[in-house]
């Protein structure tokens, strides 16, 4: 297996010599067996393990197998601790969610303090085939039906080749030592679903029907970078650059030339060449729709992204920015119930009660008041700047929160801060508040901030 596993890492260039890696460690066979492969192909790596107390006295003996494992073995380890609950909570996301979050933040975070080359996890083949069926569920495309890839930006997954079988065979033959997570064999997840009750079922189809799945998905990621090239290129010859405005005559995606008496494929092809080109400009499936049966009928009309619009002419869309001063800035008074503009904040200050309960929408952000200074400023990010997100330790760029978070640039552009009176962030509208004005049991009084609507 040593081989196969220095082979995968050759073809795709995931760890180069001299380049160094964080190993996400959990203590379950997946990671155990990563980090024996990496200690046997001399790869340079640290250890970053999560403790996010979900399991009681089990997480802490995970984390206590690791650090024993990195001693003995001579690894530098890395423990970080999360209240994954409460975080879930506070979002308004699932458990799986804040923990997936959380992990690959910290990960991130430690990378750059080492200043290391990777970010190293133990995702193997059954979890790509797992992936699969999720997205598909979800009504995913191309995008999301190819599944996970061996690397994606500094994040690398050398095991992705690798079946579960295999993997434990390896473990057995080796003498390695891991953690069982009981919660895996509950059906309580959609993915422990998939692995328990529909991966067993889809086995009993036909012999090698699994690795029957692992050609798809490789067929599938190949020819969704072809995909990607050709788009690409065809949208480069029809979108006309026209000073800030970006125009797609209706020609050329043959909706006004042929019509929809030419069938349904014709009309697919076009709506899919609208899709690919506004997605990018934060507009959803479901607005381009909206726009596509618009093109013929609806002159004039206006459609909003956060960061973009798009107007309906008469023989052509046309696509432009939404203008804002980036150096903008609304004051915000301690006695304030209302911001109108160029967002609606609802704001309210109350004494904390003992029937309150958290809000778990994130267009609401409940913050200590006593922790405030006023007065408050609502602006845009600038380079440079930093926050605690909710339920991790120390700060944070705000720029690698967005990259986190799968921004724009544009997204990043629109995105307002709430800032105190010495500049420091307190909620990223919208998205996610500062950890150190967060409710606490202490706190007394609430300051509430409610986002109604944006003002486009």
């Amino acid at each position: 297996m040593i081989d196969q596993f220095q082979a995968y890492i050759n073809r795709y260039n995931l760890i180069a010599e001299g380049e160094k890696a964080v190993l996400a460690l959990s203590g379950g066979i997946d990671s155990m067996v990563l980090a024996d492969l990496l200690l046997k192909a001399k790869v340079d790596f640290v250890a970053a393990h999560c403790n996010f107390h979900l399991r009681g006295e089990e997480s802490d003996g995970d984390e206590k197998f690791v650090r024993e494992f990195a001693e003995q073995n001579g690894v530098q380890c890395f423990v970080e601790h999360f209240d994954t609950e409460k975080c879930a909570s506070e979002n308004g996301i699932s458990i799986e969610m804040a923990a997936r979050d959380l992990r690959y933040a910290w990960f991130e975070e430690l990378r750059q303090q080492l200043d290391y080359d990777k970010i190293a996890v133990a995702h193997h083949a059954d979890d790509q085939a797992e992936t699969f069926f999720i997205n598909l569920l979800r009504g995913a495309g191309l995008r999301g039906l190819k599944g996970m890839q061996p690397q994606n930006g500094v994040i690398i997954r050398p095991l992705l080749w690798a079946s579960r079988e295999q993997i434990h065979r390896y473990a057995i033959e080796n003498q390695i030592v891991w953690r069982e997570d009981h919660t895996n064999a509950e059906s309580v997840y959609l993915r422990n679903k998939i692995r328990n009750r529909l991966l067993p079922a889809f086995d009993e189809l036909q012999p090698e029907a699994r690795q029957g799945l692992y050609k798809s998905l490789e067929h599938l990621a190949s020819e969704n970078e072809l995909y990607r090239a050709l788009l690409k290129e065809k949208l480069e010859q029809i979108v006309e650059q026209n000073g800030d405005v970006q125009r797609l005559p209706y020609s050329t995606i043959t909706f006004a030339a042929v019509g929809p008496s030419t069938g349904s494929g014709t009309l697919a092809f076009s709506f899919q060449l609208l899709f690919e080109w506004l997605r990018q400009y934060g507009f959803n499936t479901d607005q381009c729709r909206f726009i596509f049966e618009a093109m013929e009928t609806g002159i004039g009309n206006q459609y909003c992204s956060p960061t973009h619009k798009v107007v309906i002419g008469r023989n052509e869309l046309q696509l432009s920015e939404l203008k804002e001063d980036a150096n903008a800035e609304i004051q915000i008074d301690e006695g304030e119930r209302d911001v109108f503009s160029p967002i609606h904040l609802c704001l309210s200050k109350l004494e904390k009660t003992s029937d309150f309960v958290i809000d778990k929408s994130s267009d609401v952000a409940q913050l200590d008041f006593d922790k405030l200074k006023f007065p408050l400023t609502l602006r845009h990010w600038r380079h440079g700047d930093r926050f605690h997100p909710l339920g991790m330790k120390g700060s944070k760029l705000l720029s690698d929160f967005f990259v986190d978070q799968k921004f724009t640039e544009w997204k990043k552009r629109k995105v307002w801060l709430l800032v105190s009176a010495d500049d420091e962030i307190i909620w990223v509208v919208g998205h996610r508040i500062d950890d150190r004005f967060k409710i606490s049991d202490s706190t007394k009084t609430l300051f509430l901030c409610k986002l109604i609507q944006v003002d486009r």
